[in-house]
Formats: structure tokens, sequence, C-alpha cells
């Protein structure tokens, strides 16, 4: 048995998203997280399921992978992470509150939130209940005069419709769009560091 015919499919799809994809719309990403960096505002990464994990690599790369001697440092923070705190909030407080919970006791005016979601809901008020709590993060991070940046996939969903921008993978597939999540995070910071270099050399 050989899976070539699938293997191939899969990487023809990639290459339908590299040609589609918004460049416009990931240069306008770049563009905000780097005036929360310079402004020295905290950037607040969240995700639901696979994009969980997403948005822990992605608060880590911002955090190292972009640091340059002689430039400032982002100040990122994946809301996953603890897990101790993250099961007691679902316990207590709800799914829907686990992040606008902790973003009450850390958000500033002017910080900025990344909200990584394959669907990025379904529609205003009616994102599937995995997703609510993306939205309510959202609606907290605009209240205080900062910016949230969706990264998601399919058709973006309401995250596309309510984040100051977002980068959609245009893709109906789940594998697809997560692993292309992980491309974008890794071109965004790889630019953010090359540009850090630059200032620096």
């Amino acid at each position: 048995m050989t899976y070539q015919n699938q293997i191939k499919a899969y990487l023809e799809n990639l290459k339908k998203i590299t040609d589609s994809i918004s460049v416009d719309d990931i240069d306008k990403t770049i563009s905000i997280l780097n005036e929360a960096r310079q402004r020295g505002n905290k950037i607040f990464v969240i995700g639901n399921g696979g994009s969980a994990s997403t948005a822990t690599h992605f608060a880590a790369d911002l955090n190292k992978y972009t640091s340059v001697e002689g430039q400032r440092r982002f100040k990122a923070i994946s809301l996953e992470d603890n897990t101790a705190l993250l099961t007691a909030l679902i316990n207590d407080e709800g799914w829907e509150n686990v992040y606008s919970y902790q973003l009450e006791n850390l958000m500033d005016d002017g910080d900025c939130l990344v909200a990584i979601s394959v669907h990025g809901g379904t529609g205003k008020d009616k994102a599937a209940a995995w997703s609510q709590n993306l939205l309510k993060a959202v609606k907290m991070i605009q209240a205080r005069k900062g910016k949230a940046i969706g990264i998601v996939g399919f058709d973006g969903g309401v995250l596309r419709e309510v984040c100051d921008a977002s980068i959609v993978v245009p893709m109906e597939s789940t594998p697809q769009v997560e692993g292309f999540h992980l491309v974008l995070t890794h071109l965004i910071c790889d630019i953010l560091r090359n540009s850090f270099e630059k200032k620096t050399g």
C-alpha cells in the first residue's frame, strides 16, 4: 500500500495556501505586534485545543527568538501555561471566562491580544462554545484601548470580523490550518528578528 497520492495532495494544498494567503494581513499583524513592543505593552496569546500549543509556542518565540541585544524585547504571555489556574477557572468560573478572568488581573491599557483559532467561531454571539472565551478576551482588550489579532482558518469566522487584524489560512482542513499557523508564527518571528538585527548592524 502506498500513500504517495495523499502525500502529494496534502503538499499541493500547502502550495495553494501559500499562493492565496494575504501578505498585507501578515504585514499589518507584524506592525501591530512591533508597535506594542515599542510601547512596552504586553502581548497575550490564547487558543483552544491544538491552537493552545501554538499560542504557547508563539509566545516563547516572541520572547526568546526575537530577542536581539540592544533592542527592546517583547513581553509575550501565553494564558494557557498554568494548568492549575486554568483548571480552577474552568471549574469555578466556566470555560467562557478562562482568558478574560486572567486578563482582568494582568492587562493594561494598550496591551495586545493574539487569538489563534481554526474556525474563528461561526458568527457573532453564535460562535461554538469553545470559541466564546476567545471572543470575550478580544472585547476586553479592545475596551482597554488595545488591539486584537486573529490567526484563523476556514473563512475566518467572527474573529476575522472583530479583530483589528486577521490572518486567514483559507483552507477547510483542520490539519492544514493548524500546520500553517505554525508556519505563520515562525515567519512573523523571523521577520521581526531580522529587522532588529539590521538596526544593530
